[in-house]
């Protein structure tokens, strides 16, 4: 609960079924899981682009407004935030009210295959390595180019194989099987 709240001075839900008033952040999340919400995902659609949205217009609005939404799983329910601040530099006062609205249980729109993010991954990592290479930024000696040139052979053999948490990382980020990663 501290991780979503982090230093707002207060997180109120509004719109929940069932409540004809704004609700506290833990009062709601119970109220959402008795309601069937099984999971909840973020969305952070930017202008242009509704990714991770699925609708309706009203919501899908809402969140590019707000350019941050939460999808609920197991209730055809959304929550978007809206922030208000007050007070000078360093001394800001934050709270966020979060906006239950319906949605459509449906799969967010463009959010690509893991097939599609692992090309686009594998595409950058091959574009950043030659960058740096030409600015001689990730150059260290014998053992950096000698990653390199094993980065370069498989990439050219098309081993560009991904899997979860290669070193067992605190996120359990996406990391070549080399090791990178977090």
């Amino acid at each position: 609960m501290l991780a979503i709240v982090g230093d707002d001075a207060v997180h109120r839900v509004e719109g929940l079924p069932g409540e004809s008033a704004p609700v506290g952040l833990t009062l709601a999340l119970g109220r959402l899981r008795a309601l069937g919400v099984t999971g909840l995902r973020v969305a952070l659609p930017a202008p242009g682009h509704p990714l991770g949205l699925s609708g309706p217009p009203e919501f899908n609005a809402r969140a590019l407004d707000a350019e941050e939404a939460v999808i609920c799983h197991g209730g055809a329910l959304g929550l978007v935030p809206e922030v208000y601040e007050a007070g000078p530099d360093g001394d800001v006062h934050v709270e966020v009210v979060w906006h239950v609205l319906p949605v459509r249980e449906a799969p967010p729109a463009d959010v690509p295959s893991l097939g599609e993010a692992e090309r686009e991954l594998a595409e950058a990592l091959r574009e950043a390595t030659e960058v740096l290479t030409r600015l001689d930024v990730a150059g260290s000696g014998p053992v950096a180019e000698a990653a390199i040139d094993a980065y370069r052979a498989r990439a050219e053999r098309g081993g560009r194989r991904w899997r979860r948490g290669i070193r067992g990382g605190p996120c359990g980020c996406w990391s070549l099987r080399s090791g990178w990663g977090c």
